[in-house]
């Protein structure tokens, strides 16, 4: 089972560091981080997804809850969390496939945010699913270049991570 944590952690040097070699160190591998300044400056917030039993997920739990500058980690219920990833993809350009790749656009509800006529550079945000189906839909037109955010998360409603004040 794909797991996703909120991890709310110090915003000082080698933090990122200390935590994902923790994973390292146990075994465990991790699918996707992210990382980035909260709505307190003092405080990152990473979101780590990974796949794993139950005793897995509480054996990550319990480590990085004792390292020293993790103040909050909480494990995300996909059904009350919104799930993003965000996609830059470079697709190769030319007049007889750029309808079909600007129909694809359309359809996934992507952008366009640089063209050239070699190439047009795609943004599109969404759930993996989403965004590995519009890679598989643009791939015979020829990627030349990509990269993914991996996941961010947060909570529906009034439900927040906390950050220490």
């Amino acid at each position: 089972m794909q797991y996703v944590i909120g991890v709310i952690v110090s915003n000082i040097s080698g933090v990122l560091s200390r935590v994902s070699g923790m994973f390292t160190r146990r075994g465990f591998n991790i699918d996707s981080l992210t990382v980035g300044e909260t709505e307190n400056s003092g405080y990152s917030r990473i979101t780590i997804a990974f796949n794993g039993d139950e005793d897995i997920r509480d054996r990550i739990l319990s480590q990085l809850q004792k390292l020293h500058d993790v103040k909050e980690v909480e494990v995300l219920d996909r059904k009350d969390t919104v799930i993003r990833e965000l996609l830059l993809i470079k697709v190769r350009n030319n007049a007889e496939t750029r309808q079909d790749i600007m129909t694809a656009v359309e359809i996934f509800r992507s952008k366009i945010v640089d063209y050239s006529p070699s190439s047009l550079t795609c943004e599109l945000t969404g759930e993996t699913s989403k965004v590995d189906a519009f890679i598989e839909l643009v791939k015979p037109y020829g990627i030349m270049e990509m990269c993914r955010t991996g996941l961010v998360a947060i909570e529906r409603g009034e439900n927040c991570l906390k950050t220490v004040k």
